[in-house]
């Protein structure tokens, strides 16, 4: 959560929550590569007040009205769903009565309209068909109507800005409307609409078609709303760009491996995770990417890409390095006190749009998050460990090294062994690992912690990254280096336990603060040192039953903070809410410590929530309420759905449940102490891949134990199981 800073000089989040009344109509989104677009479940947008509805490109709304009328009066809605892979938004709506002259004109029922939208290639494409069920001809006016505001991504969150650029003069020719604005930066944004066939009367807000259908006969509109000039691609014809838009999305999913299990309900919430991480990898000149979610973070973030990328490294390895070369690319060489930037730090969030161009906001290239930089080192480590993939390592061992010697440089501020924060400037985030909420970070008596703020997973993260990188180091000939990094991460782990390690709560404190207190709060976090591995053995139970009691979890999954700490607000953003990638990183960790049926617990909880929410989508985050019978989660009120790490986590606590581990020289998968949830009596794994193998592997209960078969091989490669 970013904060402002107000005329009286005090802070506020940046980006509020207005109540302009409640959106009658629930919403949809779809993406595809730097588009999106947010709609109401008619194929509307900006109908109802204060929603984030829209055609996005590159940060700026393209289109912030779009709606359909028959005869000048709302459609009535029949149904609507998100095509299956999010190939697509489909809607049924029929025609109201239309009464002239005390007369009833034309019948509800008569007209089944059915839309049809997509994104491809920077534009949204739109199929209205329109078919006549009654006996008799009918005359009817079917109206778009529209409008483009060209805001700034950061405007639609609530940012204010006290001048704007100018609109520009709408342009009509035939069925063709340009709408334009040049921004306070001399940039012109566009938005052309093309309607086929050409609409009876254009204006510079509305399309009219006067269409005049026999019985059971039947048309069909078409638009096209383009966010760059793009004749040819407004041209092609409808289908051919649908069939190019579900091509590009199998592609992306090729070297996924894919998880179906005995039960549909469950399946239904994999398929969904799995169709809405394969929407948000975005093609960029390094690699596909996972964008971190729609609306508000359909960009490259550091933190999340990482995160995700870990989180699927065994299903599909190729993000990570997708993920690793951008990060790489984008890694800071200088310093810039504005950007939060210093050599070495990874990146935490760019933004395209023209206030980031004119500095408005700091996040155009920006590095302010302390945990993006041994992410990237982790990733790397692990991504070398899963595949074996020494040329990527040399490729990506400068950014490495760079990123090594500001975590033991810059980022250790006082040299006491410690990665700390600390924002250079007041217009950066105040917090920066990934709970950034002003007030995340905080001692038992509820008193905002202050910096520089050293928190207990980045300490986790630099202990494993380290470790990760020996067999990297060795591989590249390096035994001292690597013999170094091995004590380096030995030390940083005795230190740890003396300042982090809190018996008065039973688990590892949140953070140390400027002053090397320990803030003694009870909070999610340590599930990342859980799964970092720096955990002292003899402390992991501990730390799992902490995580795992009643003020810990809900029922539906582990809170961000504990019930009965100072600040634990169940609907806060990181102060007792529930997150699916932390509990996924928790999960990974318990099994990492021998505590699978713990990990088992949070993949049920995860799966339960997941069934609960529309399409089966886990969002970014949900509220920390307990979960009472009968009763699905409380949702948050403007949380990104799909978000990436979200769409990960259940397809992490796959490989938590089933301890997947591999070893690529010899292309092998070992299942250690593999269990199922209770929901699950039988789990295939397909497309499952070490080096040079394949494998589509079947999981079934067998009583209180698992027995796993290979049912397809190809390659030398094999799956080993330890009980």
């Amino acid at each position: 959560m970013n904060l402002q800073h107000t005329p009286d000089g005090t802070e506020e989040p940046l980006f509020q929550i207005e109540s302009h009344g409640p959106p009658s109509r629930p919403r949809g989104t779809l993406k595809q590569g730097d588009t999106f677009a947010v709609f109401d479940l008619y194929g509307d947008m900006g109908v109802s007040p204060g929603t984030p509805d829209g055609l996005y490109h590159a940060d700026t709304r393209h289109l912030s009205h779009w709606s359909l009328l028959i005869e000048g009066r709302e459609p009535l809605f029949l149904g609507s769903t998100i095509l299956d892979g999010n190939a697509g938004l489909a809607v049924d709506l029929t025609n109201p009565d239309v009464i002239a002259d005390g007369h009833t004109r034309l019948h509800k029922d008569t007209l089944h309209v059915v839309r049809f939208f997509f994104l491809w290639q920077e534009a949204a494409h739109e199929r209205c068909s329109i078919q006549n069920y009654g006996s008799e001809a009918v005359d009817v006016v079917f109206t778009y109507t529209f409008d483009s505001d060209f805001i700034d991504l950061f405007e639609a969150r609530g940012a204010r800005r006290v001048k704007r650029g100018t609109p520009l003069p709408p342009v009509i020719e035939g069925g063709h409307v340009r709408l334009a604005y040049r921004g306070l930066d001399e940039v012109e944004y566009h938005t052309e609409i093309e309607f086929r066939p050409r609409p009876s009367a254009v204006r510079t807000r509305s399309a009219d078609f006067a269409i005049r259908l026999g019985p059971g006969e039947r048309t069909s509109i078409f638009v096209t709303i383009a966010t760059q000039p793009a004749t040819e691609r407004m041209r092609r014809p409808f289908l051919q760009s649908l069939q190019r838009a579900c091509r590009a999305t199998r592609t992306v999913r090729e070297d996924m491996a894919q998880v179906v299990t005995s039960n549909p309900q469950v399946n239904g919430v994999l398929e969904r995770s799995a169709a809405d991480l394969a929407m948000l990898l975005t093609q960029t000149p390094q690699g596909l990417y996972p964008y971190a979610g729609i609306p508000w973070y359909s960009t490259t973030f550091g933190r999340d890409g990482l995160l995700t990328a870990i989180a699927m490294l065994w299903a599909d390895p190729g993000i990570a390095c997708g993920v690793l070369m951008r990060l790489a690319a984008l890694q800071a060489a200088t310093t810039d006190p504005a950007a939060d930037a210093e050599p070495g730090k990874i990146l935490h969030e760019m933004r395209g749009g023209e206030m980031a161009r004119l500095k408005e906001v700091p996040f155009a290239l920006y590095y302010g998050s302390v945990d993006s930089t041994p992410l990237f080192v982790l990733l790397a480590g692990r991504y070398y460990e899963r595949t074996g993939d020494l040329e990527t390592m040399r490729a990506l061992w400068p950014a490495i090294l760079a990123a090594l010697a500001w975590i033991d440089g810059p980022g250790d501020r006082d040299g006491d062994g410690f990665l700390e924060y600390h924002r250079a400037t007041d217009t950066g985030l105040a917090n920066q690992g990934w709970k950034d909420s002003y007030d995340s970070i905080f001692h038992a008596d509820g008193t905002l912690a202050k910096g520089p703020i050293a928190l207990v997973e980045v300490q986790a993260y630099v202990y494993s990254a380290k470790l990760a990188l020996v067999d990297v180091a060795q591989a590249l000939g390096d035994d001292v280096f690597a013999d170094r990094l091995r004590r380096e991460a030995l030390a940083l782990a005795q230190c740890f336990e003396a300042a982090f390690w809190a018996p008065e709560i039973g688990t590892y404190a949140l953070a140390l603060d400027g002053d090397k207190r320990a803030c003694k709060v009870a909070t999610s976090n340590p599930g990342h040192a859980l799964f970092s591995g720096i955990v002292r053995p003899d402390r992991a139970g501990a730390v799992i039953r902490r995580l795992m009691d009643s003020d810990g979890a809900s029922g539906w999954g582990i809170r961000t903070v504990a019930r009965g700490e100072a600040r634990y607000n169940p609907m806060s953003y990181h102060n007792g809410s529930i997150w699916p990638h932390d509990n996924a990183v928790a999960a990974l960790g318990m099994a990492r410590y021998g505590h699978t049926q713990a990990a088992v617990e949070v993949f049920e909880a995860m799966l339960d929530a997941g069934g609960a929410m529309a399409l089966g989508r886990l969002p970014e985050l949900y509220c920390g309420f307990r979960r009472r019978h009968g009763r699905g989660p409380t949702l948050y009120p403007v949380a990104c759905a799909p978000q990436a790490w979200a769409s990960a986590a259940v397809l992490a606590c796959v490989q938590a449940c089933l301890g997947i581990e591999f070893r690529p020289a010899a292309e092998e998968v070992v299942f250690r102490r593999p269990r199922l949830p209770r929901m699950i009596d039988e789990l295939s794994i397909r497309n499952l891949r070490v080096g040079g193998t394949q494998l589509d592997v079947t999981i079934q209960r067998r009583g209180s134990d698992v027995a796993v078969g290979v049912d397809r091989r190809l390659g030398a490669g094999q799956a080993i199981v330890l009980l």
